[in-house]
């Protein structure tokens, strides 16, 4: 089989700040907003309330271009090619070992930074972090049980970011023990004619892959979090149904992310689409009568609101993250990340 990239592809990835990883060229890397916030002495992602520092953070995918919906919102270039099967798959060692180069060398350039301090340089150097969110559907990626395992084997955090449409491969996730640290399933509607309009299926049954999906989220005793990105006069609407969705995946936390006009989603909606914190306040309000979950957090800039289950979820998920920094700390002194001067 053919590569998906040509050279002229790659090259514009690699301009717009990724580095594509690995012998069958299927994974991809690349440094987000708040590492390179980090970096300059300003704020950290939202998911501190994980415990995630953002300038140790991996983002990456094992699924480049590879995606089962084309979403109005998705600030990517969609071809009719997005959801083509791959004949030859990279193993997760190759895979996570290329991504952490990639990352170095991608960050290779903060040294001479005045805002960078030599700490927070040999520590981004260090990734502790693998979020497999970039891009595309990762649980199309085969391995992926395989590739969680790994990266929780070196002793790193690792963040799955799901559409729910390939629920067989979370069933494989449960029986192979590979839970990831933090389990995303992104909701993008409250039915099926909505999903059809909202995320531009390729595949058939894809409203009922996600609630099989959403059933499956209770098993899982990893953070499970129930995410979705909300655009005005699409999805910001019907409270009932989102609540009665989130009652039946019982996540331990709840994500609102208010949709931002960049990219090629600027084709596809408008800017006044985009809503304001304050209209994501007054819905979260709606979704906190009708399932009982708690605001932990909120985060204006990022226009992001997070909630827990409840105070016993929110007191575990502190104590888990007093845990992982503990362990993260003992990794940087094998890694030889911590020093004086």
């Amino acid at each position: 089989m053919q590569k998906k990239f040509t050279q002229k592809r790659l090259k514009q990835y690699k301009n717009a700040g990724y580095r594509v990883v690995g012998e069958h060229q299927h994974s991809g890397v690349e440094v987000c907003r708040w590492a390179k916030s980090v970096m300059r002495g300003g704020r950290n992602c939202y998911k501190s309330v994980y415990g995630v520092s953002s300038h140790r953070c991996l983002q990456m995918t094992p699924t480049l271009d590879f995606c089962t919906f084309s979403c109005k919102f998705c600030w990517r270039t969609f071809g009719k090619d997005r959801f083509k099967s791959h004949a030859k798959w990279d193993n997760p060692k190759e895979i996570i070992n290329e991504a952490i180069e990639a990352q170095r060398d991608l960050m290779s350039g903060w040294k001479g930074n005045s805002k960078t301090t030599l700490q927070q340089y040999k520590e981004a150097l260090n990734p502790v972090h693998f979020a497999i969110s970039l891009d595309g559907e990762p649980t199309l990626y085969p391995k992926i049980a395989e590739l969680i395992k790994e990266v929780r084997k070196r002793g790193m955090t690792a963040f799955l970011v799901t559409n729910g449409t390939v629920p067989g491969r979370l069933q494989e996730l449960l029986r192979k023990k590979a839970e990831p640290t933090n389990l995303y399933i992104s909701v993008y509607a409250t039915n099926p004619a909505d999903y059809e309009k909202i995320a531009n299926p390729f595949i058939k049954n894809a409203w009922e892959n996600v609630l099989k999906s959403l059933e499956l989220m209770k098993k899982f005793k990893c953070r499970t979090i129930f995410r979705m990105t909300l655009v005005k006069g699409l999805n910001l609407k019907d409270a009932e149904g989102w609540a009665k969705l989130i009652n039946m995946a019982q996540p331990k936390f709840v994500e609102f992310k208010g949709y931002t006009w960049l990219g090629e989603s600027r084709k596809r909606l408008k800017a006044e689409d985009m809503p304001t914190m304050q209209e994501l306040e007054k819905f979260a309000k709606e979704i906190v009568k009708l399932t009982g979950y708690v605001i932990k957090h909120k985060d204006p800039i990022s226009r992001v609101i997070v909630f827990a289950r409840d105070e016993k979820v929110w007191k575990h998920n502190l104590a888990e993250i007093e845990e992982q920094n503990y362990k993260i700390a003992k990794l940087d002194i094998k890694n030889k990340v911590r020093f004086v001067g």
